[in-house]
């Protein structure tokens, strides 16, 4: 039986103190971020110089790194619930910034999997103990604003990596030649970018020791007055006890997510197979369109989710998830336009949905769980969306291509009909999460 005494109130911490914790750890995701996607502007070389299909690189793209990400997530939870989380933050930091260059020392298919799995270990770290430690920071009606903008890194990241892979592309870096470095021998041109996006991490680890671990607010107390220590099977009770609101969240924005990476990995490759476009050119419009739309959608939905609950709207997290659902599946037509000016009139529009609810719906998970639980109920929120989004969002888009069309051109199609449906599972999941929601919220108020 889980305790069921009412939840111990820290000292309010200081606001100041809580938005440099922002600001550090959205500098930690941004990293993250670049770190992860930067495959999607090296799908030509990597393609050409490892001799793969769309298929394997998707795999390097999504499964690779989302296999240990996923799977480490519940004990890395599990160690955030119960000990020092800024900690756990740096050494996971300094983990992938290594396993990123050591991407840039890889000779084979082989080794380049596993070094991406190795960036999973690391950034498995990240998020879980943030929402944590954010959550102790703010109160509950600015916690969805302070959430977005740290998860503004996934954006800001991604934008960031497509426009430094075109900056790549522009110098000459994925011609097929390669480049011969002290200590580390040769290497392809483009294989560079890992040791320049992921050493820098280590300064970014240490940075993060300046951030003050705050004071667990909302704890469950024992009989008498305690904080209460919850096992694992004690937080999967709270998680079953609320499993139809927690996974209506979940499974909306991990469908919203699927959207994200599909587009993500496969729209640069869109504009150069439809429209004839380089890949530079392409990388540096797609990454503009993700840095300014993307950012600017969930910097907007979380202050609009902390507006909704400040007038009392217990559902309003969820809210925010359906208006998006609307967006990314009106939106998702851009692929199917054959004028090329008019898809990049229409880009925005799904970029800017994809992205509004997810600080919302990240705290939307805090909000129903106790501290104690939190990382741990982050931790397997983060499970699904990642082995699931992360896992077959780029995926998807490639077996439609390679199995389906058997036509490298028909990515356009393949990029339309997975945002599509992603958008419409996610409308659902949301729309049957309201009623659950509310009367999940009501009973931890």
């Amino acid at each position: 039986m889980t305790p069921t005494t009412t939840p111990a109130i820290a000292p309010p911490t200081s606001l100041r103190a809580g938005w440099y914790t922002v600001a550090i750890l959205l500098l930690a995701y941004i990293s993250s971020f670049i770190d992860r996607q930067i495959l999607s502007l090296l799908v030509a070389p990597i393609k050409r110089d490892f001799h793969l299909s769309d298929t394997q690189v998707s795999l390097l793209m999504g499964l690779s790194f989302a296999l240990f990400y996923t799977m480490l997530g519940i004990p890395v939870g599990r160690w955030a619930d119960r000990r020092n989380r800024r900690n756990l933050v740096v050494a996971g930091i300094a983990v992938w910034s290594l396993m990123t260059a050591l991407c840039g020392l890889a000779r084979g298919y082989g080794q380049f999997f596993l070094a991406r799995v190795g960036v999973g270990v690391g950034e498995a770290t990240l998020s879980p103990a943030a929402y944590s430690i954010l959550a102790d920071y703010f109160p509950k009606e600015k916690l969805a604003t302070a959430i977005s903008v740290y998860s503004a890194g996934i954006y800001i990241g991604s934008g960031l990596a497509v426009l430094l892979g075109a900056w790549l592309v522009s110098s000459g870096g994925t011609a097929p030649h390669m480049v011969t470095l002290p200590l580390v021998g040769d290497v392809f041109g483009w294989q560079t970018l890992f040791f320049y996006i992921g050493l820098p991490g280590l300064l970014i680890s240490l940075l993060v020791l300046t951030v003050k671990e705050p004071l667990r607010r909302g704890l469950l107390t024992n009989a008498g007055g305690q904080a209460a220590q919850l096992s694992v099977s004690q937080v999967m009770g709270l998680i079953r006890e609320k499993q139809a609101a927690f996974l209506c969240v979940t499974l909306g924005i991990t469908f919203l997510s699927l959207a994200a990476y599909a587009s993500s990995a496969w729209t640069p490759t869109y504009f150069v197979r439809t429209f004839g476009w380089t890949i530079g050119r392409a990388g540096a419009f797609y990454g503009t369109v993700v840095a300014i739309f993307s950012t600017s959608g969930i910097l907007l939905g979380g202050r609009y989710a902390d507006q909704l609950t400040r007038r009392g709207i217990a559902d309003g997290k969820l809210r925010i998830g359906l208006y998006s659902a609307v967006g990314v599946a009106l939106g998702s037509c851009f692929p199917l336009i054959s004028n090329p000016t008019l898809a990049m009139a229409l880009l925005p529009i799904p970029c800017f949905f994809v992205a509004f609810p997810f600080g919302a719906s990240s705290a939307a998970i805090q909000a129903l769980m106790p501290n104690q639980a939190r990382a741990l109920a982050s931790a397997v929120y983060l499970f699904i969306l990642n082995i699931i989004a992360l896992g077959f969002g780029p995926t998807s888009v490639a077996l439609l291509t390679d199995y389906v069309f058997h036509d490298e051109q028909a990515v356009r199609y393949s990029l339309a009909i997975v945002v599509f449906v992603s958008g419409i599972l996610a409308f659902c999941a949301y729309g049957w999460g309201l009623k659950p929601y509310r009367k999940a919220v009501e009973v931890v108020l």
